[in-house]
């Protein structure tokens, strides 16, 4: 949808000319992306989120965002709060992040170093109920928290792990979940301001490094040696990689030179994937897969159908499948960045997500994401 249908005035018209949403829809789910075996690896990863949910609805863990995910893994698996089997555990899990969300709109009640990480997180959550619900709460809780978003981004575009605006943002890692945030609520029809994701952008951009180090929005030089996006200009991971381009397209630039150089790290790192055992351990680790598998996704063409089975079947080869310990049987673990409980909430939520993609439910799914499926978001 054009987001300028949403907004009015002048002020409609400044975000269209930032981002124009197609009604384009992804090519119909293939044969090939969903296997009898995936669905079965869903459905126990998603048994196992239910199994151990607890009253609050939060899994033991007051990161907003760690919640949001475990909702999350349900909503891309297409059950809805209030509705069939899993009604109730989708509903407890956005009621706790929608009674937690502070005044200011700020959604995180954990360390205020994770204000950023959870609220952008939780936003864009949210952002997909909003878009799939008819839960009039989300509105007010959405519009305070982008309101947060735009008045905390920090003077060069990025933002900090704390809630308040300052010189420079601190990370890549810190823009990319805002960027899912907006775009989140831009497809759910609320409204963007247009310097935000202008500034934005051109934030994302510096995160990019060539080979030799040079860096830039449009180094001349740059372009013709490989490289891709760092953390903070510095450490180049795979994971880093992966939210470049998902920045950039949430942002409607895939067109952008520096998506094929990070497509190409990121399609030799699952190559060299093998099944292992039922460890739990994810591929690579929870928080690289979720975006690895949204940046496969969204650019799609070969490298969505090249490398999108094998990041699938590793992760089926991983899950535990443990049925004399009920506790565990169908969990995936983090594997890096969060421990015990909500370790394996997030663990579990991500490969649950990953699984479900191909499903196309959510709203930030149905919009396609690359010339080579069709063509969806354009820059002017």
């Amino acid at each position: 949808m054009q987001l300028a249908q949403v907004c009015s005035g002048s002020r409609a018209t400044a975000v269209a000319a930032v981002l124009v949403f197609s009604t384009a829809a992804l090519d119909a789910q293939e044969d090939w992306e969903i296997t009898p075996q995936s669905e079965e690896a869903l459905e126990l990863g998603l048994q196992w989120l239910a199994r151990n949910q607890g009253p609050e609805g939060n899994w033991e863990s007051n990161d907003l965002g760690l919640v949001s995910m475990g909702a999350l893994a349900f909503l891309a698996a297409g059950h809805l709060p209030g509705r069939g089997r899993y009604g109730e555990v989708v509903q407890k899990s956005l009621d706790y992040v929608i009674r937690n969300a502070k005044p200011s709109g700020l959604l995180n009640i954990a360390d205020p170093q994770r204000d950023m990480y959870n609220h952008g997180l939780s936003a864009f959550v949210l952002g997909q109920a909003h878009g799939m619900t008819n839960d009039t709460r989300l509105g007010p809780v959405l519009d305070r928290a982008l309101k947060l978003i735009a008045s905390t981004q920090c003077e060069d575009g990025g933002w900090d792990y704390r809630a308040h605006r300052q010189a420079h943002g601190h990370d890549l890692s810190l823009a990319v979940m805002q960027a899912k945030a907006l775009r989140s609520a831009a497809d759910s029809g609320l409204e963007v301001p247009p310097e935000t994701v202008e500034l934005a952008i051109r934030s994302v951009r510096n995160y990019y490094r060539s080979q030799s180090g040079k860096r830039g929005n449009d180094d001349a030089a740059a372009r013709a040696e490989p490289g891709q996006f760092t953390y903070d200009g510095g450490s180049a991971t795979l994971a880093m990689a992966a939210c470049g381009v998902v920045c950039l397209q949430e942002f409607g630039q895939n067109d952008d030179w520096r998506i094929p150089k990070n497509m190409d790290v990121i399609h030799a790192a699952v190559r060299k994937l093998k099944p292992g055992g039922r460890d739990g351990k994810v591929p690579f680790d929870g928080y690289t897969l979720y975006y690895v598998g949204q940046a496969l996704y969204q650019v799609g063409g070969r490298h969505w159908r090249e490398s999108y089975p094998i990041l699938r079947d590793c992760l089926i080869a991983s899950q535990v499948r443990d049925s004399a310990h009920p506790a565990r049987n169908g969990l995936w673990l983090d594997g890096a960045r969060v421990s015990g409980k909500p370790g394996d909430l997030y663990g579990t939520a991500a490969g649950c997500f990953i699984l479900a993609v191909p499903n196309r439910y959510l709203p930030i799914l149905q919009e396609a994401r690359s010339k080579g499926d069709a063509e969806a978001v354009r820059t002017k």
